[in-house]
């Protein structure tokens, strides 16, 4: 199977149909609701987690199955869990329409397919063996839980709220990519790894410099 990675963007614009409301479903509408996607979820049961957040207005519950016509003015269809031939069914009203389309664990029925994540904050890692080992896939990412650990989410959110700074305060292009290369490769991962905050800060401080660092840590203490 050849693949193509993409990450989609601006989903609470659109309208994503979910089939299924099993725990399996359950896991894919928590990824979807982290991501912010605008959600329908079509499935006579759900477990207690999906009911309560449907109460919640999470997304919306249509409880029953599906019929045609469900995916009318949607973005993408995911089916999560399904009886008898729906899993054809949609696929065939999906390509009628020109959607994007997954059929779980289906790979005939699909015209795309999820990488195995890794989410640590803004950082996401998705691992793909093209449909050839998914167990490797799961293993790889097992790994890559234990070796990107919350560090990375504290260390890309003083990163992005740097960005505005430091177009402001670094207007050559060149010396602004050199010093964003200086913090990547600086220790400021690690000390923040080891629990060292205040160091980290301050080597950030040393590297962007006063009129940087300030701005950022009055975001900081505002949110």
């Amino acid at each position: 199977m050849n693949v193509y990675p993409i990450y989609l963007t601006r989903l609470h614009e659109k309208n994503t149909v979910l089939l299924g409301g099993d725990h399996e479903a359950e896991r894919k509408i928590a990824e979807l609701l982290e991501a912010k996607a605008r959600l329908t979820v079509i499935s006579p049961h759900l477990t207690d987690d999906l009911r309560k957040w449907a109460e919640d207005g999470r997304f919306e519950w249509i409880p029953r199955h599906y019929k045609e016509g469900d995916l009318e003015g949607a973005f993408m269809a995911i089916v999560a869990e399904f009886e008898g031939n729906t899993n054809e069914q949609v696929y065939r009203e999906a390509e009628r329409l020109g959607i994007l389309v997954n059929v779980m664990d289906d790979i005939p029925h699909a015209n795309f397919s999820f990488g195995s994540l890794v989410k640590r904050g803004p950082l996401t890692l998705s691992i793909s063996t093209s449909g050839a080992a998914p167990t490797l896939a799961v293993r790889l990412r097992e790994r890559f839980e234990k070796e990107f650990g919350e560090e990375y989410n504290l260390f890309l959110t003083l990163m992005h709220k740097m960005r505005d700074p430091m177009k402001k305060h670094y207007s050559d292009f060149d010396q602004r990519k050199d010093t964003w290369y200086q913090l990547v490769d600086s220790d400021v991962l690690d000390l923040i790894r080891k629990g060292q905050t205040d160091q980290a800060l301050q080597k950030m401080r040393q590297i962007v410099g006063d009129e940087v660092a300030d701005e950022v840590l009055e975001l900081t203490v505002t949110e």
